[in-house]
This record gives structure tokens, C-alpha cells and sequence, in this order.
């Protein structure tokens, strides 16, 4: 009866033990935020890198505090509807492209036309600092924190077209800007989504792409394009933001912390992009013996005078807005030729 007993004691203490536990484990929990971020590109592109970059610096920088969940290719939201799933707190924090909600960013849409920028790096450095500076309001109902641009867009084609003459007429896909601009060279933009491309490409629909070059071997259109051009023509702008609420409930020390990543993280995923093209043009040209030329001066000098229309767009509608898009495009030159320089040290 006593072996009993003591048993029953030693079963009822283990009982009260595992109690506590359980009830100090939701405290040891309670000093860990997590933080829903989502993107909207398939996982191996450059803006989901750069996310998962992101949440690993965030959590290393907090010692722990901080915990980033990431849901890549639109498994939380889509690219349309980003922006406003983050507004009404759908995810803590999202990653949309501005270009894709045309209309919505007046002022920052200036950062998206062909102004002659040649590398990512140059490019997110040049937006962020006009963002810092310009504080648009299209973006006060969110807490912005990094942007940054892709490498600019270049032809990959199933058939050479390095001149005006050869691209005269021939399908490319391309939408918004980019299929402005390959109007303005004598092709005929297509628009169509990129996941669309591929058997576009292979049906003969389109003879070409025009976009950032990464995707030469991310999406292995270097099977399908054996020829690159280099134009340099338009970015793509990106915007990393969070829920205006979940970051005024944040301490100021994570606060700090996600600030100061801000222009570290721009510059950080231009450079990474950069590397990443370089990286996809020498496997097309070792794997698939993709040929690689760059437009003459004198040809672009044609094409530069030919996009001219857009800037013109840009200043009118921005001054009927009373923006301040004549200055805008003013500092992003100043930007740009400051950091063309610096980075080429």
C-alpha cells in the first residue's frame, strides 16, 4: 500500500512538473515575433533571394527575437494584389513591383524609364536614394523597407538581331515600358505573361524576350534563344514594405534594426543581380553556345532619341500633378552618374 502511495506521489509530482513546463513554454515563446513575409516570383529568382537574405539578417541581427516565415511564388499573394494584402495586414510584410499597378506611384514611376542605367547596382542605389529623398505619398501606408531594381532589360532572341535593320518587325515579349521601347526599335511588342514564353518561343509566336538577363539560365530560355543583345534598355522597380501597424508595434531597437537594412539591402540585391546575370551569360555562351553582341553607340543613340517620348510623358503628367518630376529625373542623373562612378572603382 505504501509502494503505492509513492508511487502515486511520484506520478501526481511529474504531472505538476510537466504543468509548469507547459505553462512556461508559451513565455519562452512570447519573446520570439514572427513576421509573415511574402513574394510573389518563383523561389530561385533574385527578389526571393534577396528575401531569404533579408529574414536571415533580421533574425541573426535581433539574436533570435525576430523570426521571418517566407512564402515565395504568390502562395500568400499575388503581384497585383500584394501592395494592398500587406495594407489590410493580410502579411506582415510584401514585396510588389510598382510597375505593375500602373497609375499608383506618379512620381516614382520616373525611376522606370529608359534613363541609360547599365547595372542593377547602379540602378537600386539610384531608387533608393530617391525614395529617401522624395517621400512620395503613394507609399505613406506602408512602412517601406528597401527597394531595389532588376539588371536592365536586353534582347534574347532565336535569330540575330544586334541592329535597327534586323529587329525591324519582329515579335518580342515585352509589356508596359518594355513594350514601349521595343516599339520605338521597329519590333512588335507581344504581351504575355513570362511563364507564357517559353512555348510562345517554340511555336514561333514570338522570336524573343525582353527582359533582364538572369532568366537566360534561371527560366533556361538559353535553350530556346541562341542569340543576347545588349541594349540596356529599361529596370524594373521593386518595393519591400510592411504593415504600417505591425511596425509601430514594433520596439524601437527592431525598428533600428530593420532601418538600418534599408540601403544595405538595395545595394546588396543590385550586386547580387549583377553577379547573377554574369553568371547566366557565361553558362549560355559554355552550355548552350548562346552568341552575345552589344548594339553599336550610334544604334542606341537612335533608340535614346526614339524612348525620348516617354520622359515627355513622364514631366507632363507629373507637372498637371503638381509632382516634382523635372526634378526627380534631375537627381536620378545626379544618382546615377555618382554611382556609375563610384562602383566602377
Amino acid at each position: 500500500m505504501t509502494k503505492l502511495s509513492d508511487i502515486t506521489k511520484k506520478i501526481a509530482t511529474l504531472i505538476a512538473l510537466a504543468g509548469i513546463l507547459l505553462t512556461l513554454a508559451p513565455i519562452a515563446e512570447a519573446g520570439t515575433l514572427t513576421l509573415n513575409y511574402a513574394n510573389f516570383p518563383p523561389a530561385p529568382t533574385f527578389p526571393c533571394v534577396q528575401m531569404e537574405r533579408w529574414a536571415k539578417e533580421v533574425e541573426k541581427r535581433s539574436n533570435g527575437q525576430v523570426k521571418v516565415m517566407t512564402f515565395p511564388g504568390g502562395t500568400l499573394l499575388g503581384a497585383k494584389n500584394m501592395l494592398d494584402g500587406v495594407k489590410k495586414g493580410l502579411t506582415d510584410i510584401g514585396c510588389f513591383c510598382p510597375p505593375y499597378l500602373p497609375g499608383r506611384f506618379p512620381l516614382m514611376e520616373g525611376a522606370d524609364l529608359p534613363v541609360g542605367f547599365t547595372s542593377a547596382a547602379v540602378a537600386s542605389a539610384t531608387l533608393w536614394d530617391l525614395y529617401e529623398k522624395y517621400q512620395p505619398k503613394s507609399l505613406k501606408g506602408v512602412k517601406v523597407l528597401t527597394m531595389f531594381t532588376c539588371a536592365p532589360a536586353n534582347l534574347m532572341l532565336k535569330i540575330s538581331g544586334a541592329t535597327l535593320a534586323e529587329l525591324k518587325g519582329m515579335e518580342i515579349r515585352g509589356t508596359g515600358i518594355s513594350g514601349r521601347y521595343l516599339e520605338a526599335m521597329g519590333a512588335v511588342p507581344v504581351a504575355m505573361p513570362m511563364s507564357a514564353a517559353p512555348e510562345a518561343l517554340q511555336k514561333g509566336v514570338v522570336k524573343g524576350i525582353f527582359s533582364s538577363l538572369e532568366i537566360m539560365k534561371d527560366f533556361k530560355f538559353a535553350e530556346l534563344c541562341g542569340h543576347v543583345t545588349i541594349v540596356n534598355g529599361p529596370t524594373t522597380s521593386f518595393a519591400v514594405v510592411m504593415n504600417l501597424k505591425k511596425w509601430q508595434s514594433l520596439s524601437p531597437e527592431l525598428q533600428k534594426i530593420f532601418t538600418d537594412l534599408g540601403r544595405e539591402q538595395a545595394l546588396w540585391t543590385g550586386n547580387y543581380e549583377d553577379d547573377h546575370v554574369k553568371e547566366a551569360l557565361a553558362w549560355s555562351e559554355n552550355t548552350h553556345q548562346v552568341k552575345i553582341k552589344t548594339m553599336t553607340p550610334a544604334e542606341k543613340s537612335v533608340i535614346t532619341e526614339k524612348v525620348k517620348f516617354m520622359t515627355d510623358a513622364y514631366l507632363s503628367k507629373t507637372a498637371k500633378a503638381g509632382l516634382p518630376g523635372k526634378e526627380f529625373l534631375a537627381d536620378l542623373q545626379t544618382f546615377r552618374i555618382k554611382y556609375e562612378k563610384e562602383f566602377e572603382k
